[in-house]
């Protein structure tokens, strides 16, 4: 499909805004894309490929080039319209969705507890139905992930997770363009978990060694990530030939880390929990100490909102911590996900070698 593009010269931050630094992207040959993720719907990324998560990065890394630095305009997405359902507060996946599919010429409608309470006032399914007959796809933020396996099993449209209690797929996406941006390719880094066995967790470890990254996470005790998840990763990393470690000692997952990694240890839902959580976390803020022992690349992420019990200033604003760039990233990943679940739009950027 051919479009029309023109440049946006009445928009400073694409004259003068900050510059995609393409080349930290290692290019290969251009490949015809083999890769069709068009009607799929996007709950985890354990029903992903390492090519096909791949390919999200590579329509990412497309899109921030052509549109953030050349200026293009790509109507992508003119016509079609996105359902937003939040049941829990949010900025950054908010803002990314919203501003992102705008920007490609869609239509998102922003739903809260407000408007739309699911499987109260209406049951999932019939939710499911309606919205399949008015929108092009759903993009929810839940409570409970059973909630978002019930819409993708009853809509005809593309469900894809916000957030949800056991996963956190489009974070992920972000963290690896940022990575793959820095450091040029994925393969063989080590990432350094220090936090709560939670959704960010669970999805770097439905994808990491299906890039070749190792991930070594240190977790309180009783905080420890979800059993069936971690049986599935310990298969991933013996199929990938990566290392996975688990363990309650934040040193121990430090050491040799080019990438350390941290997040809320209150998430939403859970405040009745904040004393006991503050103690059980005794020890985990991330610090200079921290990066001592990991890699001499060592680089910070953080999906944000950040508390300091977390992460000192020191890390958190210093030139390792990429989690501005990160938090930017969520914009041009969701863009990513919308146009390869809902159109036949192939990459224009030579594809990177991951």
């Amino acid at each position: 499909m051919l479009f029309n593009l023109r440049i946006l010269l009445n928009n400073a931050a694409f004259r003068n805004g900050h510059n995609f630094m393409v080349r930290n992207f290692r290019c290969g040959q251009p490949l015809q894309n083999k890769v069709q993720l068009k009607g799929r719907d996007l709950l985890t990324l354990k029903n992903f490929t390492g090519e096909e998560i791949k390919y999200m990065l590579w329509l990412s890394a497309d899109l921030k080039f052509r549109i953030k630095q050349k200026g293009e305009y790509l109507p992508l997405l003119q016509g079609k319209s996105l359902g937003m359902i939040f049941e829990k507060r949010s900025t950054r996946t908010r803002l990314s969705t919203e501003t992102g599919f705008a920007l490609l010429g869609g239509h998102p409608c922003f739903l809260t507890t407000q408007d739309i309470h699911l499987g109260v006032n209406e049951s999932l399914t019939d939710t499911a139905r309606v919205l399949s007959s008015m929108t092009d796809a759903v993009l929810a933020r839940v409570y409970k992930q059973s909630d978002l396996d019930t819409l993708a099993k009853e809509a005809s449209i593309p469900i894809i997770n916000g957030l949800s209690d056991l996963y956190h797929p489009i974070q992920i996406l972000a963290d690896y363009l940022t990575l793959q941006e820095h450091y040029s390719s994925l393969k063989g880094l080590t990432l350094s978990w220090i936090g709560d066995g939670n959704n960010i967790l669970h999805s770097i470890m439905m994808s990491a060694a299906k890039f070749g990254m190792h991930l070594q996470a240190a977790t309180p005790k009783g905080y420890e990530p979800d059993a069936s998840v971690t049986k599935l990763a310990e298969q991933y990393a013996k199929e990938n030939g990566t290392k996975l470690l688990l363990t309650n000692d934040p040193l121990e997952a430090a050491h040799g880390g080019n990438v350390l990694i941290t997040d809320t240890w209150i998430s939403m839902g859970q405040e009745e929990e904040k004393k006991k959580r503050l103690q059980a976390f005794q020890g985990y803020q991330v610090t200079m100490k921290t990066a001592k022992v990991a890699a001499s690349d060592w680089t910070f992420l953080h999906c944000l909102p950040r508390k300091p019990e977390e992460v000192d200033d020191e890390v958190f604003y210093s030139p390792r911590s990429l989690v501005f760039p990160e938090a930017e990233n969520r914009k041009w990943t969701i863009m990513a996900v919308m146009v390869s679940l809902l159109t036949d739009y192939s990459p224009q950027l030579q594809k990177p070698k991951f």
